[in-house]
């Protein structure tokens, strides 16, 4: 995917929404500026298909020999799939960050957390002061 056409939230998720079947789907992950920052990927876990995401809540974690840093759910909804080819291949995640590498795909419910994300220009400004 292209990242100029993706949502970003404050902590570093990426959002790609999507009508599927007349549902709409946001397919996460996370950002490869974050990926960046947390260099060598050695865990992850993800959450159960059925489980209820909110906004801002964790979906489940991702350790890096630096740190272990949580994945939140920018939207609300239900999760209804999850990408368990990444547990055992997460270096993959820096070759594509924003295709093959997805987390979650969330079946969204309402409109919470939509309105707190930002468009690639206004994440990468926030990125720069990150940085």
């Amino acid at each position: 995917m292209d990242p100029q056409q993706l949502k970003f939230s404050p902590t570093h998720e990426w959002v790609h929404l999507s009508d599927v079947g007349g549902q709409r789907i946001a397919t996460v992950g996370i950002s490869a500026f974050a990926i960046a920052l947390l260099t060598d990927l050695v865990h992850m876990e993800l959450p159960a298909v059925g489980r209820a995401a909110r906004p801002g809540e964790s979906l489940g974690e991702i350790e890096s020999v630096k740190a272990v840093s949580d994945v939140y759910s920018p939207v609300e909804g239900e999760v209804v799939e999850v990408n368990s080819g990444l547990v055992g291949n997460l270096e993959a995640m820096g070759d594509d960050p924003y295709g093959k590498s997805w987390i979650v795909k969330i079946r969204t419910t309402s409109d919470a957390g939509l309105d707190q994300l930002m468009d690639y220009a206004t994440y990468q400004a926030q990125c720069a002061t990150e940085g």
